[in-house]
């Protein structure tokens, strides 16, 4: 009956009953990207894989694929149903092309830092090292130690901070207060946190100090606004039914917010915490001031500099040395690293909230 009624000459333009096959739309945004991967590919002959400008070319690939599948879908289905197409693109590209620069900085981050991701590089130091050679190990160890005494300082002071603001503190003055300073830390910039660690050092021990735990203190300075404010925001998703079922068994507040509240937002408050990490971790202008720099290996976070790897790459792009090629070679790498470290932390953030998360039907 459908083909009845349809014009002979829309019936004749039409592929199978005036409507695209399931894999049209797939097949155009493969031929786009094909087609643009090919275009930049040949502009990019006889230069570095890392040159590639994938950033372009997969936002010129979502425009052609727009103009496309809106003539293609027009044709054959009709401009309405054209429309529908041409908007549906538009939104998924939008997304898509969010996506470039995170896309543009793993392409290029990888592609120059691949050269030295190599065994040397993870189990050798600077020192001594005037030219080729050398690695980050004693950057990838400060980096792992201070970062995780700022998290021991701040998750602490933190989380204790939001189960008042929500449990102990609705409508009490100093709550509105606390959250008003909380905010304003939120957007103070990472230097002012590194001059205040910098600072508070300095009365006790004498100008000229570095230590790791001056760099920990100025990070968490820059973790606990963001703790605070996740970890509040999880704590009052958790339904006031549980808390009331718990005082009817007669069961104090503090248990409650331990054994009940606690449990309940754990998922959200360990991806807070992993975001708080995640914003310090690359900090570079606080661990100047504070931890120094050093081409030797330290592990005690209470004595001389200590190396990170956001200082690591900055100190191998300003002072690139005698082999500026194996300089920049090595700030490269030293960037992969940070990202690969990032990227496991929140892998191990989903598994621990996977594995305290309240189970379904648990009694």
């Amino acid at each position: 009956m459908t083909a009845t009624t349809v014009a002979p000459e829309k019936q004749a333009l039409s592929l199978t009953a005036g409507r695209l096959p399931k894999w049209a739309p797939w097949a155009l945004l493969a031929l786009s990207f094909a087609i643009m991967a090919l275009i930049f590919g040949i502009l990019n002959v006889g230069s570095p894989l890392a040159d590639f400008n994938i950033a372009a070319a997969v936002f010129l690939a979502a425009i052609f694929y727009m103009v496309a599948i809106y003539v293609l879908s027009s044709i054959v289905e009709g401009r309405r149903k054209g429309v529908d197409r041409f908007l549906t693109a538009l939104v998924t590209s939008a997304f898509a092309i969010a996506l470039l620069p995170l896309i543009s900085v793993i392409w290029t981050v990888v592609a120059n830092g691949i050269a030295r991701f190599d065994v040397e590089y993870f189990t050798y130091t600077m020192r001594n090292v005037v030219g080729d050679g050398g690695g980050a190990y004693h950057a990838i160890v400060g980096t792992l130690l201070i970062t995780l005494a700022a998290t021991i300082i701040s998750v602490p002071i933190g989380l204790m901070t939001s189960i008042y603001l929500v449990e102990y503190g609705a409508g009490k003055k100093l709550a509105k207060s606390i959250t008003f300073f909380v905010d304003v830390m939120t957007g103070i910039p990472s230097i002012v946190a590194g001059l205040f660690a910098y600072a508070a050092f300095v009365i006790f021990f004498g100008p000229g100090i570095s230590m790791g735990i001056m760099g920990a203190v100025a990070l968490s300075v820059l973790m606990i606004p963001v703790v605070v404010r996740s970890s509040e925001e999880m704590l009052r998703l958790v339904p006031n039914e549980l808390r009331e079922a718990s005082y009817a068994l007669g069961v104090p507040k503090w248990l409650t917010i331990v054994k009940v509240v606690l449990p309940t937002s754990i998922a959200g408050i360990t991806t807070g915490v992993m975001l708080a990490i995640a914003r310090v971790i690359g900090e570079t202008a606080p661990l100047l001031l504070t931890a120094g720099y050093t081409q030797s290996l330290n592990w005690n976070l209470f004595d001389g500099n200590m190396m990170t790897l956001p200082v690591f790459v900055y100190n191998q792009y300003m002072n690139q040395g005698t082999s500026p090629e194996s300089a920049i070679a090595r700030a490269w790498a030293g960037a992969l690293v940070l990202i690969i470290i990032v990227m496991l932390l929140n892998l191990v953030a989903r598994a621990v909230a996977k594995y305290f998360a309240p189970k379904a039907g648990r009694r």
